[in-house]
């Protein structure tokens, strides 16, 4: 005789834990900004960036790691650990090794000590730029510059006065970005006009003919930032 199942119970209702608001990250998670650049990369150890230079040097001077390591008195074995950054070289064996390359000591350490620039500026201290054709009632003021890298980026302050003229035949190479901060103005560039007023930007081929159209409402500022590849 088949015997009967017992009865089924209704199972208990645990609630779902709550699931973590996708817009806060965890705590081990990396902030990002909304830029499309490329990871910044990773700063070398001392280490690396010393051997980086002796191989750069050596292989400069046609030599082998064999005649290198000869000419310095140390081992080959010795000579690939320090140009692949495993060990740390003592100053003696750098200096060393410097005079076998025939450069400073100093240059060994140049891409470690390679500089990050930053440029401060405060209010109403940017420099003042008079360049030859600059138009009357046009004022540049350059708010910061960087030395280092492949790219030239001038950022300016433009303040055209009640004396201000049109003027629309701006042209050099690069891009340009134009942000309006006070007045008005109908901006021509490669045939086109936009009419700017406060809080609009415009961004563009720089090596087209540009420049305020018409000036609707002077005085007025605006942010030109300026960026091209260096020679």
């Amino acid at each position: 005789m088949a015997r009967k199942s017992a009865p089924m119970r209704a199972a208990a209702h645990i609630p779902a834990p709550e699931s973590a608001d996708a817009s806060e990250p965890s705590e081990d998670e990396a902030y990002v900004t909304g830029s499309g650049a490329p990871a910044a990369i990773e700063r070398r150890t001392l280490e690396q960036a010393i051997g980086l230079q002796i191989r750069h040097h050596r292989k400069t001077m046609g030599l082998t790691v064999a005649e290198l390591a000869g000419a310095a008195s140390v081992s080959t074995g010795m000579l690939s650990k320090i140009e692949n950054g495993q060990i740390s070289p003592s100053l003696t064996t750098l200096q060393t090794l410097a005079g076998a390359l025939n450069v400073p000591i100093s240059l060994l350490f140049s891409e470690f000590e390679e500089r990050r620039d930053c440029s401060y500026v405060a209010a109403g201290q940017g420099v003042v730029i008079q360049r030859r054709g600059t138009k009357v009632g046009h004022k540049y003021e350059l708010l910061g510059h960087m030395l280092g890298g492949p790219v030239a980026c001038e950022p300016y302050l433009i303040t055209l006065t009640e004396d201000a003229a049109p003027y629309t035949a701006f042209q050099h190479e690069g891009t340009e970005l134009i942000y309006m901060l006070t007045g008005e103005v109908v901006y021509a560039h490669a045939g086109n006009s936009y009419h700017l007023k406060a809080g609009d930007s415009l961004l563009f081929d720089s090596g087209a003919p540009h420049g305020p159209e018409r000036l609707v409402v002077k005085p007025m500022t605006y942010l030109s930032i300026i960026m091209y590849e260096k020679d």
